[in-house]
């Protein structure tokens, strides 16, 4: 490498030489030389219609796959366009490198056009920002921002660089990539306290967080379970950690979850926490949950540990080495035995009586006709709470959806970016009908990219989940959630080369299912459902995980 390259074609370089094969954005004036250096470059671009879109897009790239993913945007209005993105990735633990332009250097504090203070504004939502001052660190700089933003827990790293740093000629040096040993050595004396605890316990429960999945310990978790048969109840985040034919899932625990997990983990007397962080969706009233459990912690990062519910022992590694030091014991089988009642007393019922769709059957026989492979995406709402409960998945990079921050507009970009990162599965984006407006525009990306993106509309008109909240806990005052004035879906996506249909009765579900799977390109399935279907159970504000409120109580 010579000093003979500009700064923008550096940025090329990089990412070229770091394995990045795709990248989203879209161009703006302060980033055009960059722009300028991809021109024929081996690094493909690909121009989304909104840089939110290109933020999920990267997003769901990443999360399929568990590369990292890389995004682009121009100053001012380009970079916080971005924002959004970077705080759903950093609550979600999501490998991303924003690289943003910036005004000249010369210009910054002067109110330059389309001058933000990027810097400052990412620094709650990202692992880390940076903005580059001297032309000399740039190289640096941005090896150093894609090792962090994969290293350890992962996260959203944001890169600056002022305008004249991307013209000026710059020097190369390979980074030296840090030692990660500060996250290898397990303390000796947890390991034995936790062991302890575990031939101790006659009612443990396994709770999986999305530390799995970022850590690629699927393997050693299923290892674990099935050495020691322990029930296991999963997060959002984490669903497809634990296999679908593991005998003791109970599914998702929290607000939404089954019945069936949010009862054992509150009768439990250990709850082995693995890669998780008590978060309140989760946990509903904190004090009351698993009130009368010891806890073992096993987390990558040890700022989580203890942060809302004490942990008796703590095992601060990689997933991979915590979990192969647990020895197994097998569960108590009077345990196991209630925890199969649990599950068989509470599954869930597909007979729904009336002629109207109604969205979990849907989901589920969608679940049972899609590709092991496929990956389900989907934005934030009922249909999401839906998804999680109804359809089954074989490993968490099946299963993307906005979790801590709870993103409306996630699901379209991001399955933009996971159909681009597994060109030979199936992805399909499970949307509402308020939140499939959020980026609608990104259909035109579907177009120009010939992506083979299936996309299903749950449809009631309605912001669905805040009416729920609204009927249950605010006297059924129904303030700005009606959306009966939507368009036509299918004439929308039309317009765009994508076909589709629309269904509105329990008949038809089962031929649009065959349609949507079956079809060779882009689809959409615009399913029309009761403007008053509520998501059970509910953990409502305040309340226990074992207070649910579910249907016949409501």
């Amino acid at each position: 490498m010579t000093n003979s390259l500009t700064g923008a074609q550096l940025v090329i370089k990089v990412l070229e030489q770091q394995g990045v094969k795709e990248v989203f954005g879209y161009p703006g004036g302060a980033i055009m030389p960059i722009y300028d250096a991809l021109y024929g470059a081996p690094v493909k671009h690909y121009l989304t219609r909104h840089e939110q879109g290109a933020g999920f897009a990267a997003v769901g790239y990443a999360r399929s796959t568990g590369k990292l993913g890389v995004c682009f945007a121009t100053s001012g209005p380009g970079a916080t366009n971005l924002i959004t993105a970077l705080a759903d990735a950093m609550m979600d633990s999501v490998p991303l490198v924003a690289i943003t332009g910036q005004v000249p250097t010369a210009a910054i504090g002067s109110d330059a056009f389309q001058e933000v203070d990027v810097l400052g504004m990412s620094l709650s939502c990202t692992k880390h920002s940076y903005m580059v001052e001297r032309a000399e660190d740039l190289a640096e700089v941005l090896q150093e921002a894609m090792y962090l933003a994969q290293s350890g827990r992962p996260g959203p790293v944001l890169v600056d660089i002022p305008k004249d740093i991307q013209l000026a000629k710059v020097p190369f040096h390979p980074y030296e990539v840090p030692s990660d040993a500060q996250y290898s050595d397990l303390s000796a004396s947890q390991v034995e306290k936790a062991n302890a605890l575990l031939r101790e316990a006659k009612q443990p429960v396994a709770y999986i967080g999305g530390g799995v999945h970022n850590a690629n310990a699927q393997q050693q978790l299923m290892a674990f379970l099935e050495t020691t048969q322990m029930p296991a109840v999963s997060t959002l985040k984490a669903l497809g950690s634990v296999l679908p034919e593991y005998e003791y899932d109970l599914g998702m625990l929290g607000m939404h979850g089954t019945q069936a997990a949010n009862l054992a983990v509150q009768h439990c007397d250990l709850l082995v926490c693995i890669g998780a962080r008590f978060d309140d969706r989760v946990t509903g009233n904190l004090t009351k949950f698993a009130a009368g459990a010891k806890v073992i912690h096993l987390d990558i990062d040890a700022a989580e540990v203890s942060k809302r519910k004490k942990a008796d022992a703590a095992l601060i590694a990689d997933l991979k080495s915590s979990l192969v030091a647990l020895q197994g014991v097998k569960t108590d089988a009077t345990w196991l035995d209630h925890i199969l009642t649990l599950k068989t007393q509470h599954a869930w019922r597909y007979d729904y009586p009336g002629e109207k769709v109604y969205a979990p059957y849907l989901l589920n026989k969608l679940s049972q006709e899609l590709p092991k492979s496929a990956v389900v995406c989907c934005d934030v709402g009922q249909h999401q709470m839906w998804v999680a409960q109804h359809m089954q998945f074989s490993h968490p990079s099946n299963h993307l959806s906005s979790g801590g921050a709870g993103t409306m507009g996630f699901g379209l970009p991001a399955a933009i970016g996971a159909q681009i990162a597994r060109p030979e599965d199936m992805v399909i984006t499970v949307s509402g009908d308020g939140s499939i407006m959020m980026n609608i525009q990104e259909l035109a990306t579907i177009r120009r990219n010939n992506l083979p993106v299936k996309i299903l509309i749950l449809d009631n008109q309605r912001l669905g989940m805040v009416r729920q909240w609204q009927e249950l806990f605010f006297e059924g005052r129904y303030s700005e959630t009606n959306l009966s004035d939507n368009p036509d879906f299918v004439a929308l996506a039309a317009v765009f080369g994508i076909p589709g249909q629309t269904i509105t009765l329990a008949s038809e579900v089962d031929a649009a299912i065959d349609a949507l799977v079956q079809a060779p390109g882009p689809y959409i399935l615009h399913a029309c459902i009761d403007d008053k279907e509520n998501v059970w159970p509910l953990v409502p504000p305040g309340a226990a995980n074992d207070e649910m409120m579910t249907e016949s109580l409501s």
